[in-house]
Protein backbone atom coordinates (compact mmCIF):
# COMPACT_ATOMS: atom_id res chain seq x y z
CA UNK A 1 0.00 0.00 0.00
CA UNK A 2 1.11 3.29 -0.43
CA UNK A 3 1.21 5.67 2.44
CA UNK A 4 0.43 9.57 2.89
CA UNK A 5 4.21 10.19 3.07
CA UNK A 6 5.04 8.64 -0.17
CA UNK A 7 1.78 10.56 -1.93
CA UNK A 8 1.41 13.51 0.26
CA UNK A 9 5.33 13.86 0.72
CA UNK A 10 6.01 16.99 -1.48
CA UNK A 11 2.67 19.09 -1.19
CA UNK A 12 3.79 20.78 1.77
CA UNK A 13 3.71 24.60 1.22
CA UNK A 14 6.28 26.89 0.75
CA UNK A 15 5.03 28.86 3.79
CA UNK A 16 5.07 25.86 6.28
CA UNK A 17 8.78 25.30 4.92
CA UNK A 18 9.97 29.41 5.77
CA UNK A 19 8.32 28.75 9.41
CA UNK A 20 10.74 25.92 9.90
CA UNK A 21 13.51 28.13 8.02
CA UNK A 22 12.89 30.26 11.05
CA UNK A 23 12.10 27.75 13.74
CA UNK A 24 15.93 26.44 12.45
CA UNK A 25 17.11 29.69 12.91
CA UNK A 26 15.79 30.20 15.75
CA UNK A 27 16.46 27.56 18.14
CA UNK A 28 19.17 25.41 16.71
CA UNK A 29 17.19 22.96 14.98
CA UNK A 30 18.80 19.71 13.54
CA UNK A 31 17.31 18.73 9.82
CA UNK A 32 17.18 14.81 9.72
CA UNK A 33 17.88 13.19 6.42
CA UNK A 34 14.93 11.14 5.08
CA UNK A 35 16.82 7.72 6.02
CA UNK A 36 15.84 4.80 7.83
CA UNK A 37 17.31 3.93 10.93
CA UNK A 38 18.42 0.68 11.17
CA UNK A 39 19.17 -0.90 14.34
CA UNK A 40 22.44 -2.49 14.67
CA UNK A 41 22.56 -6.24 14.54
CA UNK A 42 21.74 -7.97 18.22
CA UNK A 43 23.04 -12.35 17.24
CA UNK A 44 22.36 -14.17 20.47
CA UNK A 45 26.27 -15.62 20.40
CA UNK A 46 28.00 -12.14 21.36
CA UNK A 47 27.40 -11.91 24.41
CA UNK A 48 28.13 -8.34 25.69
CA UNK A 49 26.28 -4.95 25.97
CA UNK A 50 24.37 -4.10 22.85
CA UNK A 51 21.34 -2.01 21.62
CA UNK A 52 17.48 -3.74 21.10
CA UNK A 53 14.33 -2.84 20.82
CA UNK A 54 12.65 -2.40 24.24
CA UNK A 55 9.26 -0.95 22.92
CA UNK A 56 7.59 -0.10 20.13
CA UNK A 57 3.92 1.32 18.95
CA UNK A 58 2.91 0.47 15.03
CA UNK A 59 2.65 3.62 13.31
CA UNK A 60 -0.63 4.75 11.39
CA UNK A 61 -1.75 8.03 10.33
CA UNK A 62 -3.85 10.17 11.68
CA UNK A 63 -5.08 13.97 12.70
CA UNK A 64 -3.30 16.59 14.48
CA UNK A 65 -4.26 15.98 18.29
CA UNK A 66 -6.69 19.15 19.19
CA UNK A 67 -4.18 21.62 21.30
CA UNK A 68 -1.29 19.93 20.57
CA UNK A 69 0.20 22.74 18.32
CA UNK A 70 2.92 24.64 20.57
CA UNK A 71 2.07 22.10 23.55
CA UNK A 72 3.96 19.36 25.17
CA UNK A 73 2.82 15.44 24.75
CA UNK A 74 3.81 13.28 27.38
CA UNK A 75 3.47 9.43 26.91
CA UNK A 76 3.77 6.61 29.29
CA UNK A 77 5.28 3.65 28.15
CA UNK A 78 7.28 0.40 29.42
CA UNK A 79 10.12 -1.00 28.01
CA UNK A 80 10.68 -4.77 28.36
CA UNK A 81 14.39 -4.83 28.71
CA UNK A 82 17.00 -3.60 31.49
CA UNK A 83 19.62 -1.81 30.36
CA UNK A 84 21.82 1.99 30.97
CA UNK A 85 20.92 3.50 28.27
CA UNK A 86 17.52 4.91 25.92
CA UNK A 87 17.19 5.86 22.28
CA UNK A 88 14.48 7.46 20.96
CA UNK A 89 12.24 6.95 17.66
CA UNK A 90 10.62 9.00 15.97
CA UNK A 91 8.42 9.19 12.72
CA UNK A 92 6.89 11.35 10.38
CA UNK A 93 6.18 8.85 8.03
CA UNK A 94 2.67 9.84 7.30
CA UNK A 95 3.46 13.97 7.92
CA UNK A 96 2.23 15.79 5.20
CA UNK A 97 4.53 18.19 5.94
CA UNK A 98 8.39 18.90 7.89
CA UNK A 99 7.66 18.03 11.67
CA UNK A 100 9.58 20.43 13.93
CA UNK A 101 10.19 18.97 17.53
CA UNK A 102 11.58 22.16 19.65
CA UNK A 103 12.23 19.56 22.46
CA UNK A 104 12.60 16.31 23.87
CA UNK A 105 13.15 14.56 27.73
CA UNK A 106 12.74 11.25 28.91
CA UNK A 107 12.86 10.09 32.48
CA UNK A 108 11.51 7.32 34.77
CA UNK A 109 7.50 8.01 35.51
CA UNK A 110 5.20 7.59 38.55
CA UNK A 111 3.42 5.39 36.28
CA UNK A 112 0.67 8.59 34.95
CA UNK A 113 2.13 12.05 33.98
CA UNK A 114 4.66 11.99 37.46
CA UNK A 115 8.20 12.63 36.99
CA UNK A 116 10.78 10.77 39.37
CA UNK A 117 12.78 13.11 40.83
CA UNK A 118 16.35 13.47 39.56
CA UNK A 119 15.77 11.32 36.63
CA UNK A 120 14.61 13.89 33.82
CA UNK A 121 17.05 13.76 30.88
CA UNK A 122 17.01 15.86 27.91
CA UNK A 123 17.30 14.06 24.47
CA UNK A 124 19.46 15.45 21.93
CA UNK A 125 19.58 14.10 17.78
CA UNK A 126 23.18 14.42 16.29
CA UNK A 127 23.70 16.99 19.61
CA UNK A 128 20.97 19.32 19.31
CA UNK A 129 18.04 19.50 21.18
CA UNK A 130 15.63 19.52 18.28
CA UNK A 131 15.07 18.35 14.96
CA UNK A 132 13.10 18.68 12.11
CA UNK A 133 11.60 15.06 10.64
CA UNK A 134 10.76 15.73 6.80
CA UNK A 135 7.66 13.74 5.85
CA UNK A 136 8.43 10.07 5.07
CA UNK A 137 11.25 10.10 7.51
CA UNK A 138 12.57 9.03 11.02
CA UNK A 139 15.14 10.02 13.24
CA UNK A 140 16.70 8.10 15.61
CA UNK A 141 18.36 10.20 19.10
CA UNK A 142 21.61 10.15 20.72
CA UNK A 143 22.25 7.90 23.17
CA UNK A 144 20.43 9.35 26.39
CA UNK A 145 22.05 7.93 29.86
CA UNK A 146 18.75 6.73 31.79
CA UNK A 147 18.22 3.68 33.19
CA UNK A 148 15.21 1.14 32.22
CA UNK A 149 13.78 -1.32 33.65
CA UNK A 150 11.90 -4.36 32.84
CA UNK A 151 7.94 -3.50 32.82
CA UNK A 152 8.58 -0.08 34.51
CA UNK A 153 7.40 3.22 33.02
CA UNK A 154 9.58 6.03 31.57
CA UNK A 155 8.19 8.85 30.24
CA UNK A 156 8.55 10.33 27.17
CA UNK A 157 8.00 14.45 26.38
CA UNK A 158 7.51 16.35 22.97
CA UNK A 159 7.28 19.39 22.70
CA UNK A 160 6.19 20.22 18.92
CA UNK A 161 6.10 23.80 18.13
CA UNK A 162 3.83 23.14 15.35
CA UNK A 163 1.53 20.62 13.98
CA UNK A 164 0.93 19.45 10.59
CA UNK A 165 -2.72 18.06 9.96
CA UNK A 166 -1.79 14.65 9.87
CA UNK A 167 1.02 13.27 12.32
CA UNK A 168 2.06 9.47 12.33
CA UNK A 169 0.92 7.87 15.29
CA UNK A 170 -0.63 4.83 17.19
CA UNK A 171 -4.55 4.57 18.86
CA UNK A 172 -2.95 3.38 21.84
CA UNK A 173 -3.96 1.26 24.52
CA UNK A 174 -1.24 3.34 26.90
CA UNK A 175 -1.18 6.48 28.60
CA UNK A 176 -0.61 10.07 26.75
CA UNK A 177 -1.08 13.35 28.75
CA UNK A 178 -0.83 17.19 26.49
CA UNK A 179 -0.14 20.47 28.64
CA UNK A 180 -1.13 23.92 27.78
CA UNK A 181 0.93 25.92 25.73
CA UNK A 182 4.73 25.98 25.83
CA UNK A 183 7.77 23.42 26.51
CA UNK A 184 6.55 21.37 29.42
CA UNK A 185 9.19 18.52 28.79
CA UNK A 186 10.97 19.04 31.87
CA UNK A 187 7.73 20.09 34.16
CA UNK A 188 5.35 17.77 36.48
CA UNK A 189 1.97 16.36 36.61
CA UNK A 190 0.50 19.31 37.07
CA UNK A 191 1.16 20.86 33.80
CA UNK A 192 -0.59 18.00 31.98
CA UNK A 193 -4.53 17.29 31.64
CA UNK A 194 -6.26 14.43 31.27
CA UNK A 195 -4.51 11.28 29.67
CA UNK A 196 -5.44 10.69 26.11
CA UNK A 197 -5.22 7.11 24.83
CA UNK A 198 -2.61 8.24 21.79
CA UNK A 199 1.14 7.52 21.26
CA UNK A 200 2.11 10.61 18.87
CA UNK A 201 5.24 10.54 16.79
CA UNK A 202 7.26 8.45 18.81
CA UNK A 203 7.08 4.80 17.56
CA UNK A 204 10.26 2.84 19.49
CA UNK A 205 12.27 3.16 22.37
CA UNK A 206 15.93 1.18 21.94
CA UNK A 207 17.39 0.10 25.00
CA UNK A 208 21.37 -0.86 25.60
CA UNK A 209 21.41 -3.85 27.50
CA UNK A 210 24.45 -6.16 29.32
CA UNK A 211 23.97 -8.92 26.92
CA UNK A 212 21.51 -9.27 23.67
CA UNK A 213 17.54 -9.96 24.50
CA UNK A 214 15.45 -11.50 21.70
CA UNK A 215 12.34 -10.36 21.17
CA UNK A 216 8.65 -11.83 19.78
CA UNK A 217 7.19 -9.62 17.32
CA UNK A 218 3.17 -9.38 17.41
CA UNK A 219 1.93 -8.27 14.69
CA UNK A 220 -2.03 -8.18 14.35
CA UNK A 221 -5.64 -6.08 14.49
CA UNK A 222 -7.01 -4.57 17.65
CA UNK A 223 -6.95 -8.17 19.13
CA UNK A 224 -3.23 -7.65 19.65
CA UNK A 225 -3.40 -4.23 20.23
CA UNK A 226 -5.52 -4.86 23.91
CA UNK A 227 -9.14 -3.53 22.38
CA UNK A 228 -11.36 -3.75 25.18
CA UNK A 229 -9.16 -3.96 27.96
CA UNK A 230 -6.83 -1.36 29.79
CA UNK A 231 -3.73 -0.37 28.93
CA UNK A 232 -1.18 -2.97 29.66
CA UNK A 233 -3.58 -6.29 29.68
CA UNK A 234 -3.05 -7.15 25.73
CA UNK A 235 -2.02 -10.68 25.05
CA UNK A 236 1.36 -9.30 24.18
CA UNK A 237 1.55 -7.65 27.16
CA UNK A 238 0.64 -10.44 29.84
CA UNK A 239 3.03 -12.91 27.67
CA UNK A 240 5.73 -10.22 27.55
CA UNK A 241 5.30 -10.31 31.40
CA UNK A 242 5.58 -13.77 31.58
CA UNK A 243 8.72 -13.80 29.90
CA UNK A 244 10.53 -11.51 31.94
CA UNK A 245 9.74 -13.06 34.95
CA UNK A 246 10.83 -16.44 33.89
CA UNK A 247 14.60 -15.59 33.85
CA UNK A 248 17.53 -17.51 31.74
CA UNK A 249 16.95 -17.91 28.32
CA UNK A 250 13.44 -18.20 28.45
CA UNK A 251 13.42 -14.34 28.86
CA UNK A 252 12.58 -12.31 25.71
CA UNK A 253 11.14 -8.96 25.05
CA UNK A 254 7.41 -9.12 22.96
CA UNK A 255 7.13 -5.86 20.91
CA UNK A 256 3.36 -4.90 19.76
CA UNK A 257 2.65 -4.34 16.41
CA UNK A 258 -1.26 -4.41 16.57
CA UNK A 259 -3.49 -2.00 14.81
CA UNK A 260 -7.23 -1.43 15.54
CA UNK A 261 -9.03 -1.92 12.08
CA UNK A 262 -5.78 -3.54 10.62
CA UNK A 263 -6.44 -5.97 7.82
CA UNK A 264 -3.95 -8.69 6.17
CA UNK A 265 -5.10 -7.87 2.76
CA UNK A 266 -5.19 -4.66 0.67
CA UNK A 267 -7.06 -2.39 1.73
CA UNK A 268 -8.70 0.62 0.60
CA UNK A 269 -6.19 3.17 2.26
CA UNK A 270 -4.31 3.57 5.27
CA UNK A 271 -6.17 5.07 7.72
CA UNK A 272 -6.03 1.35 10.02
CA UNK A 273 -2.18 1.01 9.32
CA UNK A 274 -0.70 -0.46 5.95
CA UNK A 275 -0.66 -4.08 5.94
CA UNK A 276 1.41 -6.41 7.50
CA UNK A 277 3.24 -6.97 4.47
CA UNK A 278 4.00 -3.44 4.13
CA UNK A 279 4.37 -2.63 7.32
CA UNK A 280 6.98 -5.54 8.02
CA UNK A 281 10.51 -4.20 7.45
CA UNK A 282 9.65 -1.35 9.99
CA UNK A 283 7.92 -3.23 12.50
CA UNK A 284 10.02 -6.19 12.48
CA UNK A 285 13.29 -6.22 10.43
CA UNK A 286 14.13 -2.82 11.96
CA UNK A 287 13.30 -4.36 15.46
CA UNK A 288 16.53 -4.48 17.36
CA UNK A 289 16.80 -8.25 18.69
CA UNK A 290 13.97 -9.30 17.08
CA UNK A 291 13.86 -13.32 16.32
CA UNK A 292 9.80 -14.34 16.29
CA UNK A 293 7.03 -13.17 14.68
CA UNK A 294 3.98 -13.96 15.46
CA UNK A 295 0.92 -13.14 13.06
CA UNK A 296 -2.54 -12.85 14.87
CA UNK A 297 -5.19 -11.29 12.43
CA UNK A 298 -7.82 -11.98 9.71
CA UNK A 299 -11.04 -10.96 11.68
CA UNK A 300 -11.98 -7.39 9.69
CA UNK A 301 -10.79 -9.18 6.42
CA UNK A 302 -13.38 -11.77 7.08
CA UNK A 303 -16.03 -8.95 7.84
CA UNK A 304 -15.45 -6.90 4.34
CA UNK A 305 -16.36 -10.35 2.62
CA UNK A 306 -12.70 -12.13 1.59
CA UNK A 307 -12.74 -15.76 1.79
CA UNK A 308 -11.06 -18.17 3.69
CA UNK A 309 -8.38 -19.35 0.49
CA UNK A 310 -7.64 -15.94 -0.16
CA UNK A 311 -6.38 -14.98 3.73
CA UNK A 312 -5.12 -18.11 4.45
CA UNK A 313 -2.66 -17.51 0.67
CA UNK A 314 -2.26 -13.68 2.54
CA UNK A 315 -0.88 -16.01 5.71
CA UNK A 316 1.48 -18.04 3.67
CA UNK A 317 2.95 -15.07 1.75
CA UNK A 318 3.59 -13.44 5.28
CA UNK A 319 4.95 -16.41 6.75
CA UNK A 320 7.98 -16.71 3.57
CA UNK A 321 8.47 -13.38 4.14
CA UNK A 322 9.31 -13.46 7.99
CA UNK A 323 11.48 -16.67 7.19
CA UNK A 324 13.25 -15.47 3.82
CA UNK A 325 13.87 -12.71 6.91
CA UNK A 326 15.16 -15.58 9.37
CA UNK A 327 12.40 -15.13 11.82
CA UNK A 328 10.53 -18.20 13.38
CA UNK A 329 6.72 -17.11 12.53
CA UNK A 330 4.08 -18.44 13.92
CA UNK A 331 0.15 -18.25 13.26
CA UNK A 332 -2.93 -18.39 15.09
CA UNK A 333 -6.73 -19.14 14.43
CA UNK A 334 -8.98 -15.91 14.82
CA UNK A 335 -11.08 -15.44 17.78
CA UNK A 336 -15.09 -16.11 17.23
CA UNK A 337 -17.17 -13.35 17.21
CA UNK A 338 -21.50 -12.85 16.34
CA UNK A 339 -21.10 -9.16 15.85
CA UNK A 340 -22.03 -7.05 13.28
CA UNK A 341 -20.34 -7.75 9.71
CA UNK A 342 -18.10 -10.30 11.91
CA UNK A 343 -20.73 -12.51 12.69
CA UNK A 344 -23.01 -13.04 9.73
CA UNK A 345 -23.89 -16.36 8.56
CA UNK A 346 -21.26 -16.12 6.10
CA UNK A 347 -18.22 -14.72 8.19
CA UNK A 348 -18.91 -17.30 10.73
CA UNK A 349 -18.40 -20.12 8.06
CA UNK A 350 -15.49 -18.05 6.66
CA UNK A 351 -13.91 -17.75 10.20
CA UNK A 352 -14.60 -22.21 10.60
CA UNK A 353 -12.96 -22.64 7.31
CA UNK A 354 -10.05 -20.10 7.46
CA UNK A 355 -9.56 -21.90 11.31
CA UNK A 356 -9.51 -25.55 10.40
CA UNK A 357 -6.75 -24.73 7.44
CA UNK A 358 -4.83 -22.63 10.48
CA UNK A 359 -4.97 -26.16 12.52
CA UNK A 360 -4.84 -28.57 9.92
CA UNK A 361 -2.02 -26.51 7.42
CA UNK A 362 -0.44 -23.84 9.37
CA UNK A 363 2.64 -25.56 10.29
CA UNK A 364 3.83 -26.47 6.95
CA UNK A 365 3.79 -22.70 6.45
CA UNK A 366 5.06 -21.95 9.60
CA UNK A 367 7.37 -22.70 13.14
CA UNK A 368 3.74 -23.39 15.06
CA UNK A 369 0.46 -22.31 15.47
CA UNK A 370 -1.54 -20.98 18.30
CA UNK A 371 -5.13 -21.52 18.69
CA UNK A 372 -6.55 -18.67 20.22
CA UNK A 373 -9.83 -19.45 19.20
CA UNK A 374 -10.00 -21.91 21.12
CA UNK A 375 -8.84 -19.82 24.39
CA UNK A 376 -11.75 -17.68 24.32
CA UNK A 377 -14.74 -19.72 22.33
CA UNK A 378 -17.95 -20.13 24.37
CA UNK A 379 -17.66 -23.68 24.90
CA UNK A 380 -21.71 -24.16 25.32
CA UNK A 381 -21.67 -21.96 21.86
CA UNK A 382 -17.93 -21.88 19.83
CA UNK A 383 -19.10 -19.44 17.79
CA UNK A 384 -19.04 -16.76 19.82
CA UNK A 385 -16.68 -15.40 22.62
CA UNK A 386 -17.56 -16.64 26.21
CA UNK A 387 -19.13 -14.09 28.76
CA UNK A 388 -16.69 -13.60 30.77
CA UNK A 389 -14.13 -12.94 27.67
CA UNK A 390 -16.33 -11.09 26.07
CA UNK A 391 -15.36 -7.01 26.29
CA UNK A 392 -19.42 -5.86 25.81
CA UNK A 393 -19.15 -6.21 21.97
CA UNK A 394 -19.36 -9.36 20.68
CA UNK A 395 -15.67 -8.87 19.23
CA UNK A 396 -13.04 -7.79 21.78
CA UNK A 397 -12.09 -9.63 25.03
CA UNK A 398 -11.46 -8.66 28.64
CA UNK A 399 -8.50 -8.46 30.63
CA UNK A 400 -9.34 -12.04 31.26
CA UNK A 401 -9.81 -12.75 27.64
CA UNK A 402 -6.51 -11.73 26.66
CA UNK A 403 -4.77 -13.76 29.81
CA UNK A 404 -6.64 -16.64 28.44
CA UNK A 405 -4.93 -16.39 25.26
CA UNK A 406 -1.47 -15.75 26.35
CA UNK A 407 -2.12 -18.63 29.08
CA UNK A 408 -1.92 -21.01 25.79
CA UNK A 409 1.47 -20.07 24.43
CA UNK A 410 4.28 -22.00 25.56
CA UNK A 411 7.40 -19.85 26.08
CA UNK A 412 9.36 -22.83 25.20
CA UNK A 413 8.27 -22.71 21.54
CA UNK A 414 9.92 -19.22 21.18
CA UNK A 415 13.92 -18.58 20.46
CA UNK A 416 14.59 -17.06 24.08
CA UNK A 417 18.09 -15.45 24.73
CA UNK A 418 20.33 -17.70 25.05
CA UNK A 419 23.12 -15.11 26.43
CA UNK A 420 20.89 -15.12 29.61
CA UNK A 421 21.21 -18.66 30.41
CA UNK A 422 21.02 -18.74 33.95
CA UNK A 423 20.21 -15.47 35.29
CA UNK A 424 17.53 -14.15 37.08
CA UNK A 425 14.17 -12.37 35.94
CA UNK A 426 15.24 -9.58 33.90
CA UNK A 427 13.36 -6.82 36.22
CA UNK A 428 16.42 -7.32 38.58
CA UNK A 429 18.97 -7.60 36.61
CA UNK A 430 22.15 -5.79 37.37
CA UNK A 431 23.20 -2.98 34.37
CA UNK A 432 25.96 -1.78 33.21
CA UNK A 433 26.69 2.22 34.29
Amino acid sequence: MIGFGSRWGARWLPSALAVLVALTGAIGLAVATNERYLPASTTAGACRPTWVTGWQAAAQPGQSLPGLAGATVRMVVRPQVTGSEVRLRLSNLYGDGPLAVGAVTAARSDGAAGLVLGTTRPVPFGGQQAVVIPPGGEVVSDAVPLVAEAGSPLAVSLFLPAAPGVLTQHYAMQAAYLSGRGDATFADAAAFGPQTPSSVVLTGIDVRTPRPVNSVVAVGDSITDGMGALPGQSWPDVLGARLVDAGGETTMAVLGAGISGNRLLADTGPQHGDVPLARFDRDVTAAGGATDVVLSIGTNDIAAGRSAAEIAAGLQQFAERARAAGKRVFLTTVTPSEAGPHGTPAAVATRQELNAWVREHGTAYADGVLDFAAAVADPAHPTRLAPEFDAGDGLHLTAAGYRAIAATIDPKMFTGSPCLAGDPPARVLVVDR
